[in-house]
């Protein structure tokens, strides 16, 4: 169940990838969890080519390959990455992590 991406969060991931002219088949997006942010943990994503490091473990959701160190896994077991859009402010993406016991009101850190 690790990380579960919703149909919207991943058109807009396969989007950027194209957009940014990124191969799609050796394309991942990298899903992890870095000290700091208001509530103690903050979320990050970012797309990479890189190859998997000993620590990796590499998942798939909706097509999209994931990779994820084993430390951020243990924060993140079972949420759900979703895309969400605010009008004219535009999107961003929104974790639904079932592991967390607070979120700031930004929806960028938690507290586990």
């Amino acid at each position: 169940m690790a990380i579960l991406l919703s149909e919207r969060a991943a058109e807009e991931i396969k989007g950027i990838i194209k957009q940014q002219g990124l191969p799609e088949d050796a394309t991942r997006l990298r899903v992890g969890v870095k000290g700091g942010g208001c509530s103690g943990f903050s979320y990050v994503l970012d797309l990479t080519e890189e190859h998997l490091a000993e620590s990796d473990e590499e998942l798939e959701s909706r097509g999209i390959k994931i990779v994820i160190d084993n430390k951020s896994l243990i924060y993140l077991e079972g949420t759900e990455i979703d895309y969400k859009t605010n009008g004219m402010i535009g999107g961003g993406f929104v974790f639904k992590n079932p592991n967390a016991t607070s979120t700031c009101g930004c929806g960028s850190s938690f507290n586990a």
